[in-house]
């Protein structure tokens, strides 16, 4: 009975061994101090909660390595100095009347400050989705155009406004903005060909080298096409707006040529006729 006993649990010598549970001591130990390191790494801790900010910046690369040009450089969200906006529009009435259905503005560092959907006043017949990409969902739970109105006169107010054909997005939205604040990409001399404006998606592939407006426009990215375009030639920009101003100033102050007086007229020629 003890030989069968003995085959039928070999068993026992095997834990006789020493160096076996050394050896699973020993791989449970590394394998804690490798998941310990990877987790208290303050470096991949920092890396990771980046990349969970910049998940906007990830999808935005270009080919998967290389981050897109129009990408944010930082996570700077503030009201800046400068800000750019673009609009997209419905067809309200039979159609061929525009009206604001969606606005977008960023800070200078290219961060969204501010996007909504805008409900018109007018019923919308065309969703132009084609090139606005807006769709009647958007437009359910969208905000009424005052509302979304005096929000974008309270960011632009007495702040440099970038965009790209300036003078349409603030006829959508129904307002004005001081002329010397204005930097608009269709209209800056460097940007023109022959005297004529050159269209935002050509400015952007041939000085920024990024694509824009295939398929549907996303004013978030044109908005941000149209201050990078600012930012690069900002300096000069400036100085050409600070020479118009002084050169406009000066002829303003210019005294024109006195004419003479019809008094004095008159009495030279009743001389005249006397003598």
């Amino acid at each position: 009975m003890g030989s069968e006993e003995t085959k039928k649990h070999p068993k026992t010598h095997l834990q006789l061994n020493p160096n076996w549970a050394q050896l699973q001591l020993k791989v449970k130990s590394n394998g804690l101090n490798k998941s310990s390191k990877h987790t208290k790494n303050p470096e991949s801790e920092t890396h990771n909660s980046i990349l969970g900010k910049r998940k906007e910046r990830l999808e935005a690369e270009s080919d998967g390595s290389k981050p897109s040009p129009l990408t944010p450089i930082n996570d700077d969200f503030s009201l800046t100095d400068v800000v750019a906006m673009d609009c997209e529009m419905v067809g309200i009435s039979q159609g061929n009347k525009s009206a604001l259905g969606r606005v977008s503005l960023v800070n200078k560092w290219g961060n969204l400050i501010y996007d909504e959907f805008v409900r018109p006043l007018e019923r919308v017949v065309d969703f132009r989705t084609r090139i606005s990409g807006i769709r009647p969902r958007d437009l359910r739970k969208a905000k009424d155009f005052p509302t979304v109105q005096k929000k974008v006169a309270e960011l632009i107010e007495g702040r440099i406004l970038v965009g790209h054909a300036l003078h349409n997005d603030l006829k959508a939205l129904l307002l004005t903005h001081s002329k010397k604040d204005l930097r608009d990409t269709s209209e800056y001399q460097p940007f023109l060909k022959n005297g004529r404006s050159k269209a935002l998606r050509h400015l952007a592939a041939e000085i920024l080298a990024v694509e824009i407006q295939n398929g549907e426009h996303c004013p978030i990215d044109d908005a941000r096409a149209a201050m990078l375009l600012y930012m690069k030639n900002r300096k000069q920009w400036e100085k050409s707006v600070k020479d118009q101003t002084r050169l406009e100033q000066k002829q303003k102050n210019r005294k024109p040529k006195k004419k003479p007086k019809l008094k004095d007229a008159a009495i030279v020629k009743a001389a005249v006729t006397a003598s």
